[in-house]
């Protein structure tokens, strides 16, 4: 992809400021929503937005952009923030937009000893709600993403207004059956090293077949080098880590959460790419009779895994109609 849209956001260098409860001034992601850029550009930007908050569990990245009731982004693995860039600049101008890096990917530092298990993950993300003054979201979510939006919305079902699910983990496919190859390298420390680490100095090899982009991207131009860099990077420096994160992700987290998605009256809709090879449609199925208040299915035919960031106008669509903007 050689032309995308521009944010106005970015996620930030290391060398970003740390917050410790003041909310820092948002006015300057008010700009026009979309305009377009370069990848180059779009990666810049998202860089110099992110910014850090102190929680228990460690410094927390995230990048934000607009005002008002407030939209939670949760992206999937091995992803960051910059994966909702399109999502946020369509839907900036309805919400208060947040997408953080979970605990073990992307550029949020780890406190030592902090667990990245999904159930941590879960109270890292009412932690940096609490630091930002944010009661209730709107949750958008993708791939693990969903699986803590899930746990999430079951620990604190007063703090969910919404819930949009794109293709993700159900109560039957937690871990989904492709994962169980990389949870394997990762208990021998081994899966950053052996398939991120060469696609992250191959960027043609990333976008084949065999690669991220080929398994979980639709078009095969997709991710961009920049793309790339931004989700990767981090990853491979921190090998050990990211090996961890896999690891903790071994056993079926969503296990005896239906009565509680049940008993949820926040409104949920289903968005499901129909080509995923790691996540299948029987799991959008489960999905959307598993909630109290299910807005049913769309299917989106040909799309894998990691859609959202490739059609972000389809999320802004959709988050819009159910937010009711």
């Amino acid at each position: 992809m050689k032309r995308r849209y521009f944010l106005g956001i970015a996620a930030g260098t290391l060398a970003t400021a740390t917050l410790t409860g003041a909310m820092f001034d948002r006015s300057a992601f008010a700009a026009s929503p979309v305009a377009s850029t370069t990848d180059a550009e779009d990666a810049a930007a998202f860089l110099k937005a992110r910014r850090f908050v102190s929680t228990s569990a460690g410094e927390i990245a995230y990048v934000e952009r607009g005002r008002g009731a407030a939209a939670l982004f949760l992206h999937g693995f091995p992803l960051n923030g910059y994966q909702w860039r399109g999502a946020l600049a369509r839907l900036s101008p309805y919400r208060r937009c947040i997408a953080p890096d979970f605990l073990g990917l992307g550029y949020t530092r780890v406190a030592k000893g902090q667990s990245l298990a999904p159930d941590a993950q879960v109270r890292m993300l009412a932690e940096l709600l609490d630091k930002l003054g944010v009661d209730r979201v709107d949750v958008v979510a993708n791939d693990s993403g969903g699986q803590a939006a899930q746990l999430f919305l079951a620990t604190y079902p007063h703090r969910v207004r919404t819930l949009l699910l794109t293709n993700c983990d159900s109560e039957i496919e937690c871990p989904p059956p492709a994962l169980q190859p990389v949870i394997a390298l990762a208990k021998q420390d081994q899966f950053a090293q052996q398939w991120l680490a060469p696609w992250l100095a191959d960027k043609a090899l990333a976008r084949s077949p065999q690669g991220l982009g080929g398994q979980t991207f639709t078009h095969a131009s997709n991710p961009s080098d920049e793309a790339i860099d931004v989700y990767l990077g981090p990853l491979v420096r921190d090998a050990s880590r990211t090996n961890a994160f896999a690891v903790a992700l071994d056993r079926n987290w969503l296990g005896g959460i239906g009565p509680a998605l049940k008993a949820s009256r926040a409104p949920t809709r289903i968005v499901w790419g129909t080509a995923d090879p790691i996540f299948t449609e029987a799991g959008a199925t489960h999905l959307d009779g598993a909630f109290g208040d299910s807005r049913g299915v769309r299917r989106i035919e040909g799309a894998k895994l990691f859609f959202p960031e490739e059609f972000p106008d389809v999320i802004a669509e959709e988050a819009r109609r159910l937010w009711g903007v």
